[in-house]
């Protein structure tokens, strides 16, 4: 085997951006620009004046915008990101039992923390390995079902829509981490649909946005009122009171809110969501086109229409070593391709969101033809 240091991709064949993360994902030069830009007027200013509320005002209404928000439903933000907003709707969203697809390490861990709860009934728990993912069993009595709407450790993602059957006031909660502003959604069968600025939106984490609906902000105020114990931090009424305002409960990283607005005005000015679908389909489609025609990679996800359009999983045969492939082309400046660390298979994971350029996905494609041409060697 070729000593993996060594193997040079010739210049030709390097994507220009070579940053293919699942995030923190590829920021875009003009976002860091809109930093410097505002560096005096915004950074180290106070978040509750009109300088700094007047950016997150005009990221809620980008947002708005860009998924067509339903009449009634408001976008709010808070600190701590998704994992934060796992809490948060277990403290004030979920009334007593909720139903969760579990399908990868991200939709297990809202269903973990909702069953760890002392407060909450036995929840329902629907679960499919790895590389595919289940369907809701509407129950009576559920007041609630979950789902990642991408799965971002295995590259599955599923389109959401409001299970038929259920109780009349349960709530759909989409965790969109990773598929907020790559894949299409349709908000009418959401109640909250919750994600963090450093997939798509190419910015930093430690911020949830949550686009909810008017049933969703109700039960809020239902659990608020029902006199519940909930930490202040994980207080979802102080969340959308707050955004309201167009200001967090405690200091936001400005930062952050920054480059994210930077990009949401990108993604409207190119046609707001569409576009943003269009560019991560052209991407993925060139991944898994090459991969079923590679003689020593397929997909990982065996049903076309559970791949994923912004996290393309591809797995190698047993004579490539993909840690290899990953390793040299790190070494040569093409970054985070590597599977997540716990799914412990033989393939690569290769992030689109729209920020990555689709022309760039194809030098990479012919990158990994080098690398393991050269390893043969």
């Amino acid at each position: 085997m070729a000593n993996f240091p060594e193997i040079v991709i010739p210049a030709d064949l390097l994507p220009v951006d070579g940053r293919f993360g699942a995030g923190p994902s590829k920021v875009r030069p003009e976002q860091i620009q809109a930093l410097v830009e505002k560096s005096v007027s915004i950074m180290g200013t106070s978040h509750r004046q009109k300088p700094v509320k007047s950016e997150v005002a005009e990221m809620r209404a980008g947002l708005a915008k860009m998924f067509s928000i339903p009449a009634g439903y408001e976008v709010v933000i808070g600190n701590g990101g998704t994992t934060a907003f796992w809490e948060i709707a277990t403290f004030g969203l979920i009334r007593d039992r909720a139903q969760f697809l579990t399908f990868g390490e991200f939709g297990s861990k809202f269903a973990s923390s909702a069953k760890a709860a002392p407060f909450l009934g036995e929840q329902s728990v629907i679960k499919s390995e790895p590389g595919d993912a289940p369907a809701f069993a509407p129950e009576a009595g559920l007041d609630a079902y979950c789902t990642p709407h991408n799965e971002t450790s295995t590259g599955v993602a599923i389109p959401p829509v409001r299970p038929a059957g259920a109780d009349k006031d349960s709530l759909v909660l989409i965790d969109a981490t990773s598929g907020a502003g790559g894949l299409p959604v349709d908000l009418n069968q959401v109640d909250v649909y919750y994600f963090s600025p450093q997939k798509c939106f190419a910015s930093d984490g430690g911020l949830f946005v949550a686009i909810m609906s008017p049933a969703a902000i109700a039960r809020a105020e239902e659990i608020k009122a029902s006199g519940r114990y909930i930490p202040a931090f994980l207080d979802l009424m102080t969340a959308i009171e707050n955004s309201r305002l167009d200001q967090t409960y405690n200091t936001p990283a400005l930062a952050t809110i920054l480059m994210m607005n930077e990009q949401i005005k990108w993604f409207n000015s190119n046609g707001g969501l569409d576009w943003c679908v269009s560019r991560t389909k052209e991407s993925s489609d060139a991944i898994y086109e090459w991969a079923i025609a590679s003689q020593y990679a397929t997909p990982f996800v065996a049903d076309p229409a559970k791949r994923s359009q912004v996290v393309a999983t591809v797995d190698f045969d047993e004579s490539i070593d993909a840690e290899v492939v990953a390793k040299v082309l790190r070494a040569n400046g093409v970054v985070d391709t590597e599977p997540y660390r716990k799914l412990g298979r033989n393939q690569l994971r290769i992030s689109v969101f729209p920020a990555v350029e689709p022309s760039d996905v194809r030098q990479l494609l012919k990158c990994i033809d080098f690398v393991i041409a050269a390893l043969a060697n």
